[in-house]
C-alpha cells in the first residue's frame, strides 16, 4: 500500500511540531470527551475511547484528568459541548489537506482555518473534495530491526490488512480502523508493542514537494495544527529531507 516509504517524513513533523504547540493535553481531554459522548464511557465497549485513553496515558496524563474527561462526554458534569468537523482544502503546490476540528464555536473555527488557507498559499474546497485521496486505516509501526516473521505471525493473528516493510527496514502493520485496538492488545500480548500506533487517514499517492511550495506547504499545515480547535491536519504533501532536517533542527 502507497505511503510507507514517507513514515519517517512524517514523523519527523509531527514530533517537531507536536514538541512546539504542546497542546497534547488539550487535545487528548478533547478526544476523550467526544469518544465518550458518541460511544459511551466504557473504554471495553468504545474502541475509539480505549485507543483515546491509552494515548493520553502515553503523555502521561493522570488517570483522573481521564475520568473527568469521560465524565464530561457522557454529561455526567458540566463542560464545553464539543462537535467535529472536517474541513478540505488544497495548499501549495496543489496538495491535498484534510482539517479535522472538534469545536464549540463553528463559525470561529471555520474562520481560522479559512484564514490560514488564504494567507499560506491555499484555499478551502467543498466537502469530499480531497477526501477521496485518502483511506482511514490503523497504523502499527515498527522501528528497524524488528524481526520481520514475527511480526507477520502476530500479525496474521491479529487480522491486520496488511505488513509493510520500508525502505529503512521500518515496518508497519495496516489494520482497518474497527479493528484498530483489538490489533495493538494483540501485537502487544505476543511481545511486539509498536513504537507508534494510531488511526489515520493515508493519502494514496504522496505529492513530492519542492522549493518554495515545500515550505509553504510546511507553514500552512503548521499554522493549522497551532489552532486550538484543530486536531488533526492530514496531507498527501512529502516535504524533501533537507525541509524537514531544516525545520527539526
Amino acid at each position: 500500500m502507497a505511503g510507507h516509504s514517507k513514515w519517517a517524513n512524517i514523523r519527523a513533523r509531527k514530533g517537531v511540531q507536536d514538541a512546539r504547540r504542546g497542546k497534547l493535553f488539550t487535545k487528548s481531554i478533547r478526544e476523550i470527551a467526544v469518544a465518550a459522548r458518541s460511544g459511551g464511557g466504557d473504554p471495553a465497549h468504545n474502541p475509539r475511547l480505549r485507543v483515546a485513553i491509552d494515548k493520553a496515558l502515553d503523555v502521561n496524563m493522570t488517570r483522573e484528568t481521564i475520568e473527568r474527561a469521560i465524565q464530561r462526554g457522557t454529561g455526567e458534569i458540566e463542560g464545553a459541548h464539543y462537535e467535529e468537523i472536517r474541513y478540505e482544502g488544497y495548499g501549495p503546490g496543489g496538495v491535498a489537506v484534510m482539517v479535522d476540528c472538534q469545536t464549540d464555536n463553528h463559525t470561529r473555527t471555520v474562520g481560522d482555518v479559512r484564514h490560514a488557507f488564504a494567507k499560506h498559499g491555499g484555499h478551502l474546497g467543498t466537502d469530499g473534495s480531497v477526501a477521496y485521496l485518502f483511506k482511514r486505516l490503523g497504523v502499527l509501526h515498527y522501528a528497524p530491526g524488528t524481526n520481520e516473521d514475527k511480526v507477520l505471525a502476530a500479525a496474521l493473528e491479529a487480522g491486520a490488512e496488511d505488513v509493510v516493510t520500508g525502505g529503512d527496514g521500518s515496518i508497519e502493520v495496516l489494520t482497518a480502523p474497527e479493528s484498530f485496538a483489538a490489533a495493538v492488545e494483540a501485537m502487544t500480548r505476543a511481545g511486539l508493542k509498536p513504537g507508534h500506533a494510531e488511526v489515520t487517514q493515508r493519502a494514496a499517492i504522496d505529492v513530492l514537494l519542492a522549493g518554495e511550495d515545500a515550505e509553504k506547504a510546511w507553514k500552512l499545515i503548521e499554522v493549522l495544527e497551532e489552532l486550538d480547535d484543530v486536531q488533526q491536519v492530514y496531507s498527501n504533501a512529502h516535504f524533501p529531507d533537507a525541509v524537514v532536517q531544516q525545520h527539526a533542527g
